[in-house]
């Protein structure tokens, strides 16, 4: 059974938050990208919130911005680091020693997930990581390849100062295309029910400005027209490096991200593991919850 609760964080920020499972047990988080919310993660906090299947302390979190978490609108209030002290302090709050057991991360929550195993290898025990580029190889393919730059131009148009009130209009004519032109087939867009696109709706209302304000803040997005990569910062290597045991798990029919950002990840992450998904697009989670399920388990009975 899914909960729903506010956590008000020591710092002053609340997010709001989907559990299943009991204090007290190890912790696993959950962290979502854009444009999505922590609901994508239900099935899978109720099935490791299972004693068969660990019986976790399962949370996810939405993050700053989203939802009815705090959403400050500042675009200088999605930093990086913020955003991982808000995952840090509620992994403090919902565990009995402030670590996280597992923290699995999609998208924009990916990019917070590696920073959080950088920053606190002492508090996360491994990460799992699901088509969210590692900082190093995307400001690389970012600089280098123009079939990354071009796949991430969406970026730009998000950053625009009036994206949000072009994403909303016309019951958000712009934002289904981010799930509808990914990939092809006829049975690719089954899980998106009129039920899923109301628990979106429901999301999506409540503002869109924070989630914006990630693409506004970032400087790892390709160029405007007549721009220049050597804006593309290259981060220093000692804040790339993740020493935590890492699952990649990379859905292979991903057209923002593409396969190339996986080349050279084992120079940043030593203990890495990458498994590719077939057939499966950046919205897998909602795709194959089953199979992102029996991967991640496997992952955990490896890395005790």
């Amino acid at each position: 059974m899914i909960e729903t609760w506010l956590a008000e964080l020591p710092h002053g920020i609340t997010l709001s938050c989907r559990s299943a499972g009991e204090r007290g047990r190890p912790l696993m988080m959950f962290l979502h990208g854009f444009p999505e919310a922590a609901f994508i993660w239900d099935e899978l906090l109720e099935h490791f919130a299972r004693p068969e299947n660990g019986g976790f302390r399962c949370v996810a979190p939405n993050l700053r911005g989203f939802e009815r978490s705090s959403a400050p609108r500042e675009v200088e209030a999605y930093k990086a680091p913020l955003m991982i002290e808000d995952v840090m302090a509620l992994a403090a709050r919902e565990s009995a020693d402030g670590r996280i057991h597992t923290l699995v991360a999609h998208d924009w929550g990916g990019a917070f997930g590696w920073g959080a195993a950088q920053a606190h290898p002492d508090r996360v025990q491994r990460l799992v990581i699901i088509n969210s580029p590692h900082p190093g190889t995307f400001a690389r393919e970012l600089r280098e390849n123009p079939a990354q730059q071009q796949a991430s131009t969406y970026m730009n148009f998000l950053a625009r100062p009036d994206a949000e009130a072009l994403l909303a209009a016309d019951d958000y004519k712009r934002m289904w295309p981010f799930f509808t032109l990914m990939g092809a087939g006829p049975d690719r867009f089954g899980w998106l029910t009129d039920a899923v696109k109301d628990q979106y709706r429901a999301v999506w209302s409540q503002g869109l400005t924070g989630a914006c304000n990630l693409y506004r803040v970032t400087p790892l997005k390709p160029p405007l027209p007549g721009g220049s990569v050597d804006a593309i910062p290259v981060p220093p290597r000692e804040r790339l490096i993740v020493n935590v045991p890492t699952l990649v798990l990379w859905a292979l029919d991903d057209a923002a991200l593409l396969p190339g950002l996986l080349e050279g990840l084992e120079d940043y992450v030593p203990r890495l593991e990458v498994k590719k998904l077939p057939g499966a697009t950046h919205w897998v989670s909602h795709e194959q919850p089953q199979v992102l399920a029996r991967e991640i388990a496997g992952f955990i009975a490896r890395t005790p």
